[in-house]
């Protein structure tokens, strides 16, 4: 069964030279509404209808700690600063505390972080995972596409996972969270909004999930100065700059 981490991770706030490299082709951030109440879920969002999000997966090593993104039966992304040695990824979930009958658990055969993947500055914080066996496609498992080019400013995206629904304390849902936001006009983080984000500062439980952008995954969660703050807005793996890399590792595995 799933269980929630309640441990909580503590990023380091980057100096004022590589914060300014937040907003790099690398990565984006996304622009975000100040809600008017702490509504209890991703903050600023919504419970997803169920099993409405089939390439959302969970990342698991007997606890859940890490989202991530079904490309294909065989491959899943998922952010760098996710990796274990050792995982399962459960596919197929909504209710993350109990068994549904529609889940399936499969033994990641290789994990492969991005060769120029930054621990310091979370630089290329990407990771590709190969299953074995392939997973079973069906309505509630199922690959998003990858991108067919970048996504433009002002383009709207949904963000998912379990992750701590607080932008003050911890609140961890049992049922899959959606967040829908915007990519922003602007080149520079640091938006004068707040209140919706995905919060894996607090908890690592978001990391690593899905930015998925007119049906195509453009990026992956990567991480926030704080959590749904106004100013400190998420930053995510800009997917569609690293095509090249996955369709090489994929084919070279």
């Amino acid at each position: 069964t799933y269980q929630k981490s309640l441990s909580q991770i503590t990023l380091k706030y980057m100096n004022n030279r590589a914060y300014s490299k937040f907003h790099n082709s690398s990565n984006f951030s996304l622009s975000v509404a100040f809600p008017t109440d702490d509504d209890d879920k991703i903050v600023g969002g919504y419970t997803c209808e169920a099993h409405s999000v089939p390439y959302q997966v969970s990342l698991n090593s007997g606890y859940h700690f890490c989202g991530g993104s079904l490309i294909s039966d065989q491959w899943v992304v998922s952010a760098a600063h996710c990796y274990k040695s050792r995982m399962k990824v459960g596919l197929g979930a909504h209710n993350i505390e109990v068994l549904e009958g529609n889940e399936q658990f499969i033994k990641a055969a290789k994990i492969i972080v991005h060769p120029k993947y930054n621990r310091k500055t979370l630089d290329n914080d990407i990771m590709l995972i190969k299953l074995d066996p392939p997973a079973t496609l069906n309505n509630q498992v199922a690959a998003i596409p990858l991108p067919t080019r970048c996504a433009a400013a002002g383009t709207q995206c949904l963000i998912s996972g379990w992750g701590n629904t607080k932008s003050s304390g911890s609140s961890f849902p049992e049922l899959l969270q959606c967040l829908e936001a915007p990519i922003p006009k602007h080149d520079v983080p640091g938006l004068p909004e707040g209140g919706k984000d995905s919060c894996q500062v607090v908890a690592l439980v978001d990391s690593g999930g899905p930015v998925v952008c007119n049906g195509q995954l453009q990026g992956i969660v990567s991480w926030a100065m704080a959590c749904a703050l106004k100013g400190k807005p998420g930053v995510y793996t800009k997917v569609c700059n690293y095509l090249s890399w996955i369709q090489k590792t994929i084919a070279d595995n």
